[in-house]
This record gives C-alpha cells, structure tokens and sequence, in this order.
C-alpha cells in the first residue's frame, strides 16, 4: 500500500500579482519585440498568445502552448524591455524544463541571476534563487538547496514566502523530518489566505496531503487533497502542481483499498504529465500505478507502468526516482513470488540511495521489501539483517514527536477554521437582521407584481386562445383552397383528356396528353400542400416520386422504366416547387418520348440537393443520348418551356450525353419570380 509520495520540487512560474497598469505597458513592449522579431510567424504558430498578442507567463496566464512558444520565449528574451519580464521569461523557461532536463533549467536559471546581480534588481535576484533551489532539491543537493532559500527570505516580498516556504518544506520531507515539513506547509498556508492567494492555499493542501500520507493517516490525506483538487480546478490551469495533487489523491485512495478511484486520478494525472513532458510527475505516476494494477492482478500492466516509470526517471536523471522506480518493481516481483528477481531490484534501488541519500522514508521501505524478498528466498540470514535495517530507519522517520507535531498542526488549522466560520456566520447573522425589514418591504411589492402578472398572463392566455382559434381556422381555408386548386386543375386536366379522345392527328394528340401532364404536375404540388404538415412548403423527394410514377404509368412504360430519387427528404417554398414540378415533367417526357428506343428498358432518376447554398436539380436517363433523339426536339414547346422556367428562378442549365442524356439546373433558393 505504500508508493512514491514526495515530488521532489516545484517552481512557481512566476511570484507575480495580478498585472498592473505598468505590466501592462511591459506587455506592449514585449508584443512590438515579438512582431519585429517574428514578423507573421506569430499568427501562424500556437504560441499560447492573447488576442492581443501579449506575453502570457506559462502555467500562470496560459497553459495552452507548444514547444515553438518557449523557442519564442529562449531567442527573443535577450532583446526584450523591461528586465523584469525578461527575468519572468527565463523563469518560466526554467520552471518548464525543471521538469525534463535539469541541466538545462539551472543554466536558465543561472542566466537569470547572472542579469539580475548585473542590473542590481534584488527582487528578482531573490524570485530566481527560490528556482534555483528547487533546482538543486531535485538534484539531490540538499544542504546547499537550503542555504540558497534562506538567502532569497530577505529579498522577495510577502507574496513570494508561501513558495519559498513550500520549497523549504520539502527539503524536510526529504530528509524525513515530517514535523518540520508540515510547519512549513502551515505556514504556506497561513500566508496564502491572509493574501487571498488560491494557488499558494491549494499547494499548501497539496503537501499536507502528502504528508498525512506518509503518516499513515489516509482519510486526512485524502481530505486535503481533494480539498487543494478543488482549489485548482477554480484556478482553472492545468499546471505541474495539480498534476501531482491528482496523484496525492490517487494514492490516498489506493492507500484506503479504493482501486478504481485511484485508477481514475493516476490516469488522469499522467495525461497531463505526457501533455507537458512532466517527467517526475509521470514517474510518479506510473510507481503507483503499478501497485493499483498489481492489487487488480493485471501484473502485465505493473510491470509495463513500473518500465515506465523508472524510464521517465532516468530521462531526468534524478537518482531519488530512479531509486523509487527499482523499489516498486522490486515489490511487484515480490507479489509474483519472484524473489530473485525482487532481490535484484531492490539491491539496485538501495545502491543508488547513498549514505547521504536523506530519505529514511523510502529506504525503510526498500530494505523491508529487501527482507520480505530474502525471507521469500530462504535466505533467513539476510532477511534478519534487512528487517533490523528497516526498523531503525522506521523509528527515525515515524517518531512520536512528528506525529504529535503534524496532529497538532491539524488541530491547530481546523480550530482557526471553525473560528474564522463562526465569525463569517456572526457578520451573516448581523446583515440579515439589517436586511429583513428591506425584504418584508420587498416581499409585499412582489406580491403585488405577482398579482398584477397573474392578471396579464390570464389576459394573455385568453389573447392566445382567441389567436390559436383565428390561426385553426385560416389553416383549414388555406387547406381548403389548396383542395380546390387541385381540383380544379383536374377538372383542366379531365377537359384536356376529352378533348383529346376525338382526334385523330397523332401530333395534336401528343400536344394535348402533354399539356394534360403539366396540369397535373400543378395539381400535385396544391395535393402535397393540404396533405402535408407545411402549407407553405413541399417535400421535393416524395413530390418527385408521385410525379414521377404517374408520367412513366400515363406513357405504359411501367414495366420497362425504373424511376428512382436519390436525394435525402428537402422542402422547397411553393413558389419554387411549380417551375421545378413543371420542368421535371417536361424531362421526364423527354425522355420516355426519345431516349428509349422502342421497348428499350432503362432507367431515370430525378434528384434534388442543396450544395453551396445553392440548389442543383439532376434529371439523368440512361437512354440513347442526345444525338439520337428525335429531329426537331431542340425546338420544340417543351425545350422552351425548360428555357423559360429556368430563366425564371435565374438559374443556370448543363447538358450532358455521356453514357445517356443528364441534365444539371442550379439556381438560387427564393429566386423564382
């Protein structure tokens, strides 16, 4: 149940306040650097900018960046005015690669100070040495990490102490004296409320959670870490401290047997760390994580996260996660009942924790995971002397007086609390008896405006039925019109059919049977209209297919002539459904009249669709093509008729015979006169 715990360190990106009037101006600056510097460049690439193109201090203003905004930030910062956001520039590019390559971030560092002595800014002098320490804290130089902090105490202002104070706490914890660590982070946090500052509260909780870990008391943990959880979520920047509270709460939780609900924060917490290249906080991780999957037997897993971790651990060169890396996989090998193996692990893990190595915490637990291995092993001799080793070392990390200390601590804290409440509630007590002949007052014209809303939308109501009734009616005369259009039109359309049963001229009886079409295409639109939900639109596709069926049933080509519309559901105004209805009828005509050779079969389809705002209709026959058809056609009533309704919804008309005859319209929507 027991894992990595200590982050070895954390930068603050900067000690700075909320912007001024006189940031404000440096940020102007900054911006015209950046635009001679980069020209264009800066549009184009996500450097994490504002709107306006002003420097944003990592994981403080922004956490939304790549890698070509710190290259922005490392060529641009020896030309950029004022100093101070040039020394912020270099912190944040320390703090960012703390994280991956600690070389790296010092020589940063190191410039910053370097500048800083050289323009006498003891401010920022002193913000860069808390960095620089939290550097060497992770390169395990402990007592020269310390001598560094307490150098900066006199030089940075009240804002800047909770971080330096978070710093000092972990040189503690990392020597095992956990009582110390903890006045430190209360300290931290004492200073973070009385300054209102959020970040420095949530940090503070962070470690106290931590710290309750490692003394056992796993609900407390757990309490202070979802409590600093919830204070950067507020925050709302997904930074490397909240990365590594969401893996204090997850290995609270695994502490407590809560398996999944660990699961579920280490996981996250490692997205965040791949994200940003967070390589302590991913080895971290990745310790727990074996454990969480060792305990759910998927030993496959454990040993794939326990790879990983001791793989992000040498990447940053950091002798104590390299030491924590062997130790967890050593203890997984131990659950396997792989205790060779387990032995060998946990000798490399032990080897790279030196005599001056610190942390009594984790190497209590290497020599009792080292004696557990022996024991396992046969080796009873062995596993005696790593027993003996992991009880003294225990009694130096878990003393009484650290107990004492840390629920001394708590007490103190939660008393503060509760008193700092009561008072909250007292100055409450007090408004709300200042308050409520205001809200007796108050109460009575609410009543009164209820009453006088009760009266309007009563009236309201009655307005409505009224209209409602008004707009029934005039719906049903609007259906009804449509009813009698349409059966008007086939009273035009039953006219034309008697006439045409006493001639004889085949020419003249082609005319009449085609006019008689066109009457009825008009006809169907009106029966679309007082059947369907909308008396203003029709719905084109099943439009196309009732047209479609009658012209190819009134010229007997049912047989031989499959129609189809391959276009999704699409309703049309009705001013522009009746052109469309009629120059689809005369293609359809056209097409059973000259595509299809005698008794030829084939097909038709007819299609409706809106691209690019605007309307295409496609009538395509697979029929002879253009070239075979009747001599003549071009001209003809019906090709006119096509011109001119296509003029009139301002379209556009293209003809192709490939393969067939298809024919292309588009036109604008609301465009038919």
């Amino acid at each position: 149940m027991e894992s990595c715990t200590f982050r070895c360190s954390r930068i603050s990106p900067t000690m700075s306040s909320k912007p001024t009037m006189g940031t404000n101006f440096h940020k102007t600056v900054i911006l015209f650097a950046f635009s001679i510097a980069n020209s264009g460049l800066l549009f184009s690439q996500d450097l994490g900018l504002y709107a306006d193109q002003s420097y944003k201090k990592v994981f403080v203003d922004t956490d939304n960046f790549g890698a070509s905004y710190l290259d922005v930030l490392e060529s641009l910062y020896p030309s950029v005015r004022p100093d101070s956001v040039k020394f912020s520039m270099l912190n944040d590019l320390a703090y960012y690669w703390h994280t991956r390559n600690l070389g790296k971030a010092l020589d940063f560092t190191r410039r910053g100070l370097q500048l800083a002595r050289a323009a006498n800014n003891v401010l920022w002098e002193g913000r860069l040495q808390i960095t620089e320490a939290a550097i060497l804290l992770r390169m395990e130089q402990l007592d020269l990490a310390e001598e560094v902090l307490n150098n900066a105490m006199d030089k940075v202002l009240e804002k800047d102490l909770a971080h330096l104070y978070t710093q000092l706490g972990y040189v503690y914890e990392r020597r095992g004296k956990l009582g110390k660590a903890a006045d430190y982070a209360m300290q931290s946090l004492k200073l973070g409320k009385e300054l209102g500052d959020i970040r420095a509260v949530a940090m503070a909780y962070s470690d106290l959670g931590n710290l309750f870990w490692k003394q056992k008391k796993y609900d407390a943990g757990l309490e202070y870490g979802l409590k600093s959880l919830a204070l950067f979520e507020e925050r709302g920047i997904n930074d490397l401290d909240y990365d590594f509270t969401l893996f204090v709460v997850g290995n609270n939780y695994l502490s407590l047997g809560k398996h999944e609900e660990a699961l579920k924060y280490l996981q996250h917490t490692i997205a965040i760390g791949e994200r940003y290249g967070f390589y302590n906080n991913l080895s971290d991780g990745y310790m727990v994580l074996l454990e969480v999957y060792a305990h759910l037997n998927e030993f496959e897993k454990a040993e794939e996260a326990g790879t990983n971790a001791l793989k992000y651990a040498e990447l940053l060169d950091n002798n104590f996660l390299m030491m924590r890396s062997w130790l967890a996989l050593g203890k997984i090998e131990n659950l396997q009942g792989h205790h060779g193996t387990a032995i060998d692990f946990l000798e490399k893990s032990i080897a790279i924790a030196t005599d001056d190595f610190g942390d009594a915490f984790f190497l209590s637990q290497a020599y009792e995971a080292l004696g557990k291995a022996y024991a396992g092993n046969h080796q009873y001799k062995e596993a005696y002397t790593a027993f003996a080793r992991y009880d003294r070392l225990k009694e130096t990390v878990f003393t009484a007086e650290a107990d004492n200390r840390i629920s001394l601590l708590r007490t103190e804290f939660e008393v503060a609390d509760k008193e700092g409440k009561i008072r909250s509630q007292e100055a409450l007590i007090s408004k709300q008896q200042t308050t409520q002949q205001l809200i007796m007052v108050i109460t009575g014209l609410l009543l009164l405006l209820l009453l006088l809303a009760y009266i309007s939308i009563r009236n309201k109501f009655k307005v409505n039925k009224i209209l409602e009734k008004q707009n029934q009616e005039k719906e049903f005369l609007l259906k009804e019109i449509h009813h009698r259009v349409k059966n008007n039109l086939e009273i035009v359309s039953s006219l034309l059919s008697l006439q045409a049963v006493g001639m004889e001229d085949e020419n003249m009886l082609s005319k009449m049977r085609e006019s008689q079409h066109r009457v009825q295409s008009m006809g169907m639109i009106h029966q679309k209209l007082y059947t369907g939900a909308n008396l203003a639109a029709v719905e084109m596709k099943s439009y196309f297919t009732t047209l479609g069926e009658y012209i190819i049933d009134a010229f007997g080509a049912t047989d031989r002539i499959q129609f189809e519309v391959p276009m999704p559901p699409l309703e049309v105004d009705v001013d522009m459904a009746i052109p469309i209805g009629l120059i689809v009828n005369e293609l359809l005509t056209n097409s059973l009249k000259y595509a299809f050779v005698g008794n030829q079969k084939g097909k038709i389809s007819v299609s409706l669709r809106k691209v690019d705002q605007k309307f295409q209709l496609r009538v395509r026959d697979n029929g002879v093509g253009k070239n075979t058809h009747a001599k003549g056609e071009s001209s003809g009533f019906g090709t006119q008729l096509i011109a001119l309704l296509t003029k009139q919804l301002d379209g556009t008309m293209e003809l192709n015979t490939h393969g067939g005859t298809a024919i292309s319209i588009q036109f604008q929507p609301g465009k038919a006169a």
